[in-house]
């Protein structure tokens, strides 16, 4: 009796657990952010982290770390050493293929498994508002009246403010002091205290000294302005000097390399959970980001176009590895 007893209450419990239950996270998540502190990877992140908490989109909470040496390289090799790891996430900037490329290390981007793309992000070109510059003609006439005499700040070397600063100088015959910085947010600090003349931030990265008067926009590295109330009257880099000098830089999420698919699917729904709340498109508003939610195929083949596009930027600037 005691047998049949026993073998009931296990058929119950067979009978009351979920066939083929979709996976969860079942630990806190690492995410990692190959940037600084401060930085528009590094907001996101966090942004990500605070919205999954707030609307209790995660069963485990998400952890931002920050691992920012070399470029980025060492969040990038980290993540590639844990192959087949369900719970850790990387955020990428395009240093994504910009350290690679310039620095040899043995990644890339097909080391990680794609998740999803989150948004595009924008450059504008940026004076300390104390400074007599009203407009970008202003500025770049006083670069050309004093050549190598003016510093422009930007995240890394041989990253995308780099890219965009040697664009600029081939485009109209300057010659900018380049001064690298570990992230955006340190950057923009350092424009605020003019230590340096000019920067390229991201718009978010600037923003709240924009609002407290601190630093002036000049131009937007785009094909068009952009179409935020806020930010509309920033002429492009074309209409401004007449080059058509533009760049975007891809907010997208990676996991591990062979992360389970079960774990993909997982976190594409959840990104995209977190994409359409009110929160987060707030966040795009007002920080002047394109919002682009994209996964799979659609995903993989913007990283491999702008992979290619990165290569004939970074050759014609000289930053590949030689």
């Amino acid at each position: 009796m005691a047998l049949k007893t026993a073998l009931a209450l296990v058929l119950v419990l067979v009978a009351a657990a979920p066939a083929g239950a979709a996976w969860e996270p079942t630990k806190p998540i690492e995410f990692v952010v190959p940037a600084g502190p401060g930085g528009g990877a590094d907001q996101m992140a966090r942004l990500i982290s605070g919205i999954a908490e707030k609307h209790k989109l995660s069963p485990r909470p998400l952890i931002v770390v920050n691992k920012s040496g070399g470029a980025g390289a060492e969040g990038f090799l980290d993540v590639k050493g844990k192959k087949g790891d369900a719970h850790t996430l990387i955020i990428t900037l395009s240093n994504l293929f910009t350290t690679p490329l310039h620095t040899g290390i043995p990644f890339n981007w097909r080391d990680l498994t794609p998740v999803a793309r989150m948004a595009l992000d924008q450059f504008i070109l940026w004076v300390n508002a104390g400074t007599p510059y009203k407009t970008a003609k202003d500025y770049i006439a006083a670069v050309k009246a004093k050549p190598t005499s003016f510093k422009m700040g930007g995240t890394g070397s041989a990253q995308e403010d780099q890219i965009l600063t040697i664009q600029l100088e081939q485009a109209l015959g300057l010659k900018f002091i380049y001064v690298p910085f570990k992230g955006g947010g340190e950057v923009c600090v350092n424009l605020v205290g003019t230590h340096v003349d000019s920067t390229v931030n991201n718009p978010i990265e600037c923003a709240s000294n924009w609002k407290d008067g601190r630093v002036r926009p000049l131009a937007v590295f785009d094909t068009a302005r952009i179409p935020v109330a806020e930010w509309k009257d920033i002429p492009t880099v074309k209409e401004a000097l007449g080059v058509d000098v533009h760049y975007l830089m891809l907010r997208g999420i990676f996991g591990p390399p062979n992360m389970p698919k079960d774990a993909v699917d997982w976190y594409v729904g959840f990104l995209k959970r977190v994409y359409d709340t009110p929160d987060f498109q707030k966040y795009l508003t007002e920080g002047a980001l394109k919002p682009s939610f994209a996964m799979g195929p659609e995903y993989v083949k913007w990283v491999e176009e702008n992979e290619q596009l990165h290569k004939e930027l970074m050759a014609t600037g000289g930053l590949l590895k030689k």
